[in-house]
Order: C-alpha cells, then sequence, then structure tokens
C-alpha cells in the first residue's frame, strides 16, 4: 500500500455506499444513515463533501457547511486502515480551499475530548480550543471540545489541487 496516490474530490450520490462503509468503521455506535448523506448532498445548499480516493475505493470523507463567513465543519473520516497517511489532513486541507473560495474568514469544529489525535492533527492545522460543549456526543454524553481557526493570507494550501 505504500506509495499509493490519493486523489481528493467533491462527494456524489453514488458514492455514498462507500461513504456509508467508512461512516460504520469510523464511528460504530452512532453512524450517520445513508439518508442523512443523501440528504445533505441533495438539499443542503451550505454543504460541501470532499472524498479521499485511493485506487477507485473511497478511503475518507469530510463534509462542512459554509454560514455566512465561516465554514463549520461537520465530520472528517478516514478508514482505520489508512490512517496516518496524511488523507484526513489532505481533506482539510481540499475544505480549507473551498472555505477561502466561498469567502470564509474562519473555520469551526467540534471533537471529543478524548480524541487527542484528531485534536493534534487540528492543532497542528492552526485550529485552537475556544471551548466546551457539555454532554454534545448522543451515545455517550462525552463532552466536545470547540476548535476556530483564522482563514488569512498567512495560510498556503499544501495539498493537490484537484478542482472542487
Amino acid at each position: 500500500m505504500a506509495g499509493e496516490s490519493v486523489t481528493y474530490r467533491r462527494m456524489s450520490v453514488e458514492d455514498i455506499p462507500q461513504v456509508h462503509l467508512v461512516e460504520r468503521k469510523c464511528f460504530p455506535t452512532n453512524p450517520w444513515s445513508k439518508n442523512i448523506f443523501l440528504s445533505e448532498l441533495t438539499r443542503n445548499d451550505s454543504a460541501i463533501y470532499i472524498v479521499a480516493v485511493v485506487q477507485e475505493r473511497i478511503v475518507g470523507y469530510a463534509g462542512m457547511w459554509i454560514i455566512l463567513d465561516e465554514g463549520h465543519i461537520t465530520n472528517v473520516a478516514v478508514d482505520p486502515a489508512f490512517r496516518r497517511r496524511g488523507i484526513g489532513q489532505g481533506l482539510l486541507d481540499q475544505l480549507t480551499q473551498y472555505a477561502l473560495g466561498r469567502g470564509a474568514v474562519a473555520m469551526t469544529l467540534e471533537v471529543r475530548i478524548s480524541n487527542a489525535v484528531a485534536q493534534s492533527l487540528y492543532r497542528k492545522l492552526g485550529f485552537v480550543p475556544r471551548g466546551i460543549r457539555k454532554q454534545y456526543y448522543q451515545d455517550n454524553k462525552e463532552d466536545a471540545l470547540i476548535m476556530w481557526r483564522e482563514l488569512g493570507e498567512e495560510w498556503t494550501y499544501t495539498g493537490n489541487r484537484d478542482q472542487l
């Protein structure tokens, strides 16, 4: 698997079955349904969803809503067999590129208090903690750390420049 290239593109309705497989691997206790993904892609004009593809297999995805001048990241997931390869960062770079193109000046997300690995990635990308949402996660009532990143001219795009 070493040396495989990853491509990033907008998620399509046809991608939902593979995306849902990744979703269930990453969030087995409370996965989004296929219908939620369908609704996000077909009914939410504020949403953008990106997939990461390796050899025609979707190995990750990420989503975001653009609300006024902010990007709210809804989810980031990478198949456990493909983690630690920069795919999560690539997905976030794609979302950032899109957010900048839509005039966003900041991005935000929530992450489980216990998810130190994800928090480390987000900090590396310039997100900083700004608060706590008590009992945010329905499956176990875990708190969420709210993280924000200001976007500006100093942000440079590090991924591939596939058109979104």
